[in-house]
């Protein structure tokens, strides 16, 4: 029933329980659902307490009126509006004025099944349409054309960020651009453009990104086959895991034993790596870009 109020990050279930209509109100009630959280609790198994930490990956949208369905196949994101009549009881503004009829339904309630879709590694069509409507509207601007075409990035950056971030009614920034993309990492204005502009063909996904970096890792410290299953671990935990990488720097080893990222038998095994992993990391690699986006 909401499209604001109470942000609960550890919510695993959502009912829409009535039509939507507004592409905007539908991304924010469905990004109610797309919180970061982790779950703590304590298992006891043989009388012997174990403390659990379990990352929050999907979450379950309960759609009573075909609300996804209507936006993914029938909403016309073509559709240019018109400024509605003047309702006769708002009092002024524009056009004509309209009355509403009350209607009675007798029909039994037709829910009568329900079917569960999971939404695929594309996402949904109204974040795939959100970003294609960012991408034409910088691509067909003759001037961000000739800043290309110039290899003039920033000028573009700096174009982007007056005149279309934080704009109505889109309200375009990184963070939604982020997520429309759909790519669980924040993306940076810079990798964005060259997307739009045909510079890349498509977004690396997180885990790619870490792979890249590893595989320069390994080229430049050559570590022996025995550690490097655990150090490939390591390696990504550190960069990808902001609590990883407190323990390591404060190097609160004892935490690690309720971290799931990496085990303490594991980092026990990395011997002279523990300290050449967060070394390398900070004098080589940009963790800003692998940070995962922010809540709605």
């Amino acid at each position: 029933m909401m499209t604001t109020g109470y942000d609960c990050e550890d919510i695993l279930n959502l009912c829409l329980m009535r039509p939507v209509f507004s592409p905007t109100d539908f991304i924010q009630m469905k990004g109610r659902g797309t919180r970061k959280f982790t779950f703590s609790y304590v298992q006891k198994e043989g009388g012997i307490k174990e403390s659990i930490k379990a990352a929050k990956t999907k979450y379950k949208l309960f759609d009573f009126f075909a609300v996804c369905e209507y936006f993914e196949e029938k909403f016309n994101y073509d559709e240019v509006l018109k400024l509605p009549p003047t309702h006769p009881y708002n009092g002024g503004g524009g056009g004509e004025s309209y009355s509403r009829d009350e209607q009675t339904v007798y029909v039994p309630d037709p829910i009568k099944t329900m079917t569960e879709k999971e939404v695929g590694a594309k996402g949904m069509r109204i974040d795939r349409e959100f970003f294609a409507s960012f991408e034409n509207t910088v691509k067909s601007d003759p001037v961000n054309q000739a800043s290309y075409a110039k290899g003039d990035i920033a000028a573009i950056e700096e174009k982007i960020k007056t005149e279309l971030f934080g704009k109505p009614l889109a309200y375009y920034n990184e963070e939604k651009l982020s997520k429309a993309a759909h790519v669980g990492r924040r993306l940076a204005l810079r990798e964005i453009i060259l997307k739009v502009f045909g510079g890349i063909t498509r977004f690396k996904t997180k885990d790619e990104l870490l792979e890249d970096e590893f595989a320069n890792f390994v080229a430049i410290n050559k570590p022996d086959n025995r550690h490097i299953v655990n150090l490939k671990s390591y390696f990504k935990a550190y960069i990808a895991d902001k609590e990883i990488r407190d323990i390591i720097d404060r190097k609160e080893y004892s935490r690690l034993a309720t971290n799931p990222r990496i085990t303490l038998a594991e980092f026990q095994d990395l011997n002279g790596w523990i300290d050449v992993v967060p070394d390398y990391v900070k004098d080589y690699v940009p963790i800003e870009k692998f940070a995962e986006t922010k809540k709605c």
